[in-house]
């Protein structure tokens, strides 16, 4: 996405086709772009060019005077046009060619810094160095391929990003690598990477390559391979994180909930206990609750952290029993997204998941969350308004509706309803539409908090009379 089509998505324009539009989506325009430290650099070299140009003309103006020229010289300085004219002459010449020397030095020194094939140019590289690394604080919670979609639209206002990753995961490629080197899922984690990569798209398709045959690579995810590796290298899972995302060149922070080796259990509304994550989802069964084993699992700090010094937090979108809770089940998670003073958003799915959330509300979706972490958790809810469409009968899915914004779990929620599916997959949040949604809540933040304590104001003095 470029630049100006990040401004026009954050405020909600439409692509303009005058003649203004043309000119700032106009790529050496962006160097003039605000934040960039380059229109400094730009004055102070043409400063010194008009510094040399006095020079050079006082040294001019005294041989002229002392001594006494051929008779050629009278057409080759041009004293046929007035002095005026050939000021104006002069300057344009040189702003000409310091213009197209400063661009081609530029050229030529990065050359060595662009790469073939990459579809970011250099003014993008800075801006997003320069402006992007002073956008909010975003902490992103969840898993799965829900997380991911987020943070490929978040990553286009900011690179102040912690995704809080789900390591419940104990199915596939993920669960054969936790049984044969006792590591934390790298799964979710993998998929987060991938989106907040600004490697190559090549890099990120092989990171998420997965091979389709071969004794014991079967199944296997080669970014899952490329992170146990790292680990065994390292030594530290954590470390192996950092490192990978720094070979990757990784936009923001990814971390686990918990660094401990923890699994997800199930009881359903039948009384039957389901252990292992990929055994909830393909049960089938309708679930009344789900813990962690152990149950107090130490949250990772620098998570804790991140929470209490955000700007805005996230949660989900992302299966509602596998991806979302097992994050809010670390106790440390959950106190600091009741502690925080940021804005606390969560963005309920866009259509049902089968096993999990089958016949399911917005509502529902936040009463089981509150079941089981308790009120005070989210300040507004964000949920798609544009459902119009049915989905495919081989889904098995349906789309998630508002139906009751009057239930008692929304109590004291802001209920936000916006276009955020993807057109092409309306089973998924299209990253783009959903971060504009998202920033447009942080821009307007003061004003969300305000009427969220409005709202339980209200409701808590009708509940008194």
């Amino acid at each position: 996405m470029s630049l100006l089509a990040r401004w026009r998505a954050r405020n909600g324009k439409p692509p303009g086709s005058g003649w203004w539009d043309r000119v700032l989506a106009h790529n050496a325009l962006k160097w003039l772009y605000p934040g960039m430290h380059i229109k400094r650099w730009l004055l102070l070299l043409l400063l010194g060019v008009v510094f040399m140009g006095l020079g050079i003309a006082y040294v001019l103006r005294e041989a002229y005077l002392t001594y006494t020229f051929p008779a050629p010289f009278y057409y080759i300085t041009l004293q046929f046009i007035p002095r005026w004219a050939r000021g104006v002459l002069f300057m344009g010449l040189s702003l000409a060619t310091v213009g197209i020397s400063v661009w081609k030095l530029n050229e030529s020194l990065l050359f060595a810094f662009v790469r073939p094939g990459r579809d970011q140019s250099i003014t993008d590289a800075i801006y997003a160095k320069r402006i992007l690394s002073r956008g909010p604080r975003i902490v992103a919670i969840g898993g799965g391929t829900g997380l991911s979609n987020l943070l490929r639209g978040i990553k286009n206002y900011t690179s102040n990003i912690t995704a809080i990753v789900t390591v419940a995961d104990d199915g596939g490629s993920t669960g054969r690598l936790r049984q044969e080197f006792g590591v934390i899922a790298p799964g979710d984690i993998r998929q987060c990477i991938a989106a907040l990569a600004e490697a190559e798209p090549l890099m990120s398709r092989l990171f998420q390559y997965r091979f389709k045959e071969g004794t014991g690579l079967e199944g296997h995810s080669f970014g899952n391979l490329f992170i146990v590796a790292m680990s065994e290298i390292t030594g530290n899972f954590e470390t192996a994180i950092h490192e990978t995302s720094r070979v990757l060149n990784v936009r923001g922070a990814i971390l686990p909930s918990t660094l401990e080796d923890v699994t997800l259990s199930a009881r359903t509304e039948d009384g039957e206990l389901v252990h292992g994550e990929h055994n909830i989802t393909e049960r089938g069964s309708r679930i009344k609750e789900v813990f962690l084993n152990p149950p107090n699992a130490e949250a990772h700090p620098d998570a804790v952290r991140a929470i209490m010094e955000a700007d805005l937090v996230v949660v989900g979108p992302g299966s509602l029993y596998t991806s979302v809770l097992p994050n809010l089940l670390v106790p440390g998670i959950r106190k600091a997204l009741q502690a925080t003073t940021a804005l606390r958003v969560f963005v309920c799915n866009v259509a049902t998941q089968h096993g999990e959330t089958d016949g399911f509300s917005v509502a529902d979706h936040v009463e089981a969350i509150l079941r089981h972490t308790g009120p005070g958790l989210f300040d507004v809810v964000v949920a798609n308004s544009n459902i119009a469409a049915p989905l495919p009968e081989s889904w098995h899915s349906a789309p998630v509706a508002l139906r009751d914004a009057s239930s008692p779990a929304l109590r004291g929620i802001r209920v936000v309803e916006a276009d955020v599916v993807a057109e092409e997959n309306r089973y998924r949040h299209d990253p783009a539409k959903l971060a504009a949604c998202l920033m447009r809540l942080y821009d307007g933040r003061n004003a969300v908090l305000a009427e969220a304590r409005a709202i339980v104001e209200r409701e808590s003095a009708a509940l008194v009379q």
